[in-house]
């Protein structure tokens, strides 16, 4: 079975069909299949009474769980898969749900609308969607980045990454990357209740997407209409990002678009002085997440293009 295009048949059919609305309300999304078994072991396994070294040995446990309950039954069906083109196709298939490709696109264009209509307060509504910071503290320009900032960072960590894995590994490799993304995102913040439980499912997403997020960000500077800016800014600015890996996308695209991205971040509990990515360059604005949109297209277009001379060399 070709890796690559199973994960080619998986990118094509999320482009076409995203994950229906009414297949969500009937049987939910792997991913919150997996969020639900985390959710529970956080509950069970998570007690704050317990030292640090006990809880973060139990968030350990807690992210070998959820590998196993991921990465076995996805070896198993593969393992059961036909060989050739129709075990690539049905095993792109099955990989569909684990692509966000269109949901991506769909979601940040949901802010653009709202922000170019001159809707502050619903551009303020959808990206609430996409982020977790304070949206009532956003004016235009912290709409726009935070837009900007999750369609970068997601790029990676909904695509990039994913089919990365998928094309090492195949099923086994793409689900077992959705599980270490969603055991971060539930778990890896350094709150009090999570600092040593979520430890191993932080540190393992770090290595997960070492390489993918400097992929996402060499595609992302390439495509942009400013490629030498765009590499600049990620030589300058990546590494003094808050995390080792989305520092990258956002870096090639603040370069990209000549505009500035993270900074100081309102959350409920307060603000967060993060540094600028692109520092001194302006605000981005609604035709900026447009343009956005767009070097994100050329840049899946280019993910794709890479794994068709993927099948076509065997892989």
């Amino acid at each position: 079975m070709s890796f690559a295009g199973a994960m080619l048949v998986a990118m094509a059919v999320d482009a076409v069909l995203g994950w229906p609305g009414r297949l969500y309300a009937r049987i939910g999304h792997p991913v919150t299949w997996i969020g639900a078994l985390i959710a529970m072991l956080d509950r069970r396994w998570n007690r704050m009474p317990a030292s640090e070294a006990r809880r973060r040995i139990a968030g350990v446990a807690c992210v070998l769980a959820v590998l196993a309950a991921a990465v076995i039954p996805a070896a198993m069906v593969q393992a059961a898969l036909p060989g050739g083109w129709a075990g690539a196709v049905l095993a792109g298939c099955l990989a569909w749900p684990l692509v966000a490709l269109r949901s991506l696109h769909q979601h940040v264009a949901a802010v653009a609308r709202p922000l170019a209509a001159g809707d502050l307060a619903g551009a303020r509504t959808a990206v609430a969607q996409i982020v977790g910071r304070d949206p009532e503290r956003l004016d235009e320009g912290g709409v726009a980045r935070a837009a900007l900032e999750s369609l970068a960072e997601n790029a990676s960590d909904g695509i990039v990454a994913p089919l990365f894995w998928g094309l090492l590994f195949g099923l086994p490799g793409i689900a077992g990357y959705k599980a270490v993304n969603t055991l971060d995102s539930m778990i890896g913040h350094r709150t009090p209740r999570h600092a040593a439980f979520g430890w191993g499912a932080a540190r393992l997403d770090d290595a997960a997407n070492l390489i993918p997020a400097r992929l996402t960000a060499l595609v992302l500077a390439l495509v942009s209409a400013r490629p030498r800016a765009a590499l600049a800014c990620m030589g300058r600015d990546a590494r003094h990002h808050r995390s080792p890996n989305a520092g990258w996308p956002e870096a090639a695209m603040a370069g990209g678009l000549g505009v500035r991205l993270s900074g100081p971040r309102a959350y409920a509990g307060g603000v967060a002085a993060e540094p600028w990515v692109n520092a001194g360059a302006r605000d981005p604005g609604a035709s900026d997440i447009a343009a956005g949109l767009a070097v994100y297209r050329r840049g899946m277009a280019v993910l794709a293009g890479l794994l068709a001379v993927a099948v076509a060399a065997g892989v």
